[in-house]
């Protein structure tokens, strides 16, 4: 185990230095940039589109796509993830959050409509996502291998276990349920949804996504109505922290940044290439549309969820901050022999509530179990097209099946390791999916942006955008070829 665990610190520290961290920034605002803060022009756009458009046959509607993909964007990022953000970056760290959703959104938007731009039609369903693009963009199927092997091996072996890990400590802290009971459980649900295929996905997250999202910032709507009048002293103290001009954490704005963007990246999943893949599945009349609505989810993942969780914990002060000295905290959490992160945000509802005994405790650890839980069904959704970018016939059957089962296993062995190996496990995965779809991205970009201005121009014209790829120069969009035929 030693080894192990030094072998997943040595990759993590490879995959997420500096260069990393600072890149992804770097790359947001690069494409900002190039869509004229299309995140910001096109705001309407980006939530009304996700109410448009008919499912068929072959694909989900725009909005069933979405909730695949915010299946997939909330999930224990937005509970755990926020308050280590917060832990070991302060509360500075809630800041840069904010920026990366922001800055995110536009790499959002260029990988969901890429994935729309090159998809295909197999076996009667719509699938697409980076290893498509990448080599249709690139004419090198050996790149599209590499990341679909890389994607398959973060979502169905390496990240499920940090999903799963995640809920059963939720609930053994809440109700004392044996983690290994928990994990059953959840293998069993699961197990019965996937087996099902993309359809069953789409309608159950349809229905689970935006109720789970809604019944969270609920309460933390009610916590803040509750402290309103602290409201600008906890928005003072985030910007002082992300800015080093507050005492106590002007120390620590490297680890803000670093913290801020890390666990922003983990939660909406911006540039990971994990949300092009529901995107591909959308059925729309052309790849922008469902590109700003992808854009959209990243500001409803962070910009809302992960806010509720940070001024949850903020407003009640249940977080603890390390600064690397020798008693390791600045703050101690107030929750007694709390052991994960999940405890800084049950401490913070129990403490809203103190008279309803114990509330916060059970209403995190549900809504956690909601939000782990869609999320390993998009796991699935896009362990399953990648494999099916890989195999044809009857070895795509046999690869989808023993994939199930695999993610199964990993999703129940998750739930009785420690969290702390959960998420270094979680984090190699999700780092090397960035790094390889970002770098790519760098070079076939050019197909979304086209997209964007077309999609504008007939916008423009009173027109309800039609894509054809022909006319724009752009090649080896089969699908949109033989559509418009």
């Amino acid at each position: 185990m030693g080894l192990i665990n030094e072998f997943v610190g040595w990759a993590n520290n490879i995959l997420w230095g500096p260069v990393m961290i600072y890149g992804i920034l770097i790359v947001g605002l690069f494409f900002s940039i190039l869509t004229k803060f299309a995140q910001v022009r096109l705001i309407g756009d980006m939530f009304s589109l996700m109410f448009k458009g008919e499912k068929s046959d072959a694909g989900v509607s725009s909005f069933q796509a979405m909730s695949i993909a915010l299946s997939g964007r909330v999930g224990t990022g937005n509970i755990i993830g926020t308050a280590s953000a917060i832990a070991f970056g302060g509360p500075g760290a809630v800041f840069w959050m904010w920026v990366t959703a922001f800055i995110g959104a536009s790499t959002a938007y260029m990988e969901s409509t890429l994935a729309q731009i090159y998809k295909e039609k197999k076996d009667g369903q719509y699938r697409g996502g980076p290893a498509f693009y990448i080599e249709k963009s690139t004419g090198i199927k050996a790149l599209g291998i590499i990341f679909a092997i890389a994607m398959i091996m973060s979502v169905a072996v390496l990240m499920p276990g940090v999903q799963a890990n995640a809920i059963s400590g939720a609930v053994e802290n809440a109700f004392g349920i044996e983690p290994w009971i928990t994990g059953l459980v959840t293998i069993v649900l699961l197990g019965i949804i996937i087996f099902g295929g993309v359809k069953r996905i789409a309608n159950v997250a349809q229905v689970l996504v935006p109720f789970m999202a809604l019944a969270y910032m609920l309460v933390a709507f009610i916590i803040i109505i509750m402290n309103i009048s602290e409201v600008p002293a906890v928005l003072s103290l985030i910007f002082r922290s992300a800015f080093a001009t507050d005492a106590l954490f002007g120390g620590m704005i490297g680890s803000a940044i670093f913290w801020g963007v890390k666990r922003a990246i983990y939660s909406n999943e911006a540039g990971q290439g994990t949300g092009a893949h529901p995107a591909a599945a959308a059925e729309v009349s052309h790849p922008a549309k469902q590109g700003l609505v992808q854009a959209a989810s990243v500001y409803i993942d962070t910009l809302l969820v992960c806010s509720a969780t940070a001024l949850m914990i903020l407003f009640m002060g249940t977080y603890n901050v390390h600064d690397g000295s020798q008693d390791g905290a600045l703050i101690e959490a107030k929750l007694d022999g709390a052991i994960t992160y999940t405890g800084f945000t049950q401490a913070a509802v129990n403490d809203a509530f103190p008279t309803l005994n114990n509330f916060g405790s059970g209403f995190v650890a549900v809504s956690l179990f909601l939000f782990a839980f869609t999320t390993l069904m998009a796991y699935y959704y896009i362990a399953e097209t990648n494999v099916s970018y890989m195999f044809k016939g009857n070895t795509e059957k046999i690869g989808i099946f023993a994939m199930k089962i695999i993610l199964l296993a990993s999703a129940f062995y998750g739930t009785v390791k420690t969290s702390d190996l959960a998420w270094a496990f979680g984090d190699v995965g999700l780092g090397l999916t960035v790094w390889i779809n970002v770098i790519l991205m760098l070079f076939i970009m050019k197909p979304a942006l086209i997209a964007l201005k077309d999609y504008e121009q007939q916008k423009k014209e009173g027109k309800d955008p039609e894509f054809d790829p022909k006319k724009l120069g752009i090649k080896n969009a089969d699908f949109w070829e033989t559509r418009n035929k």
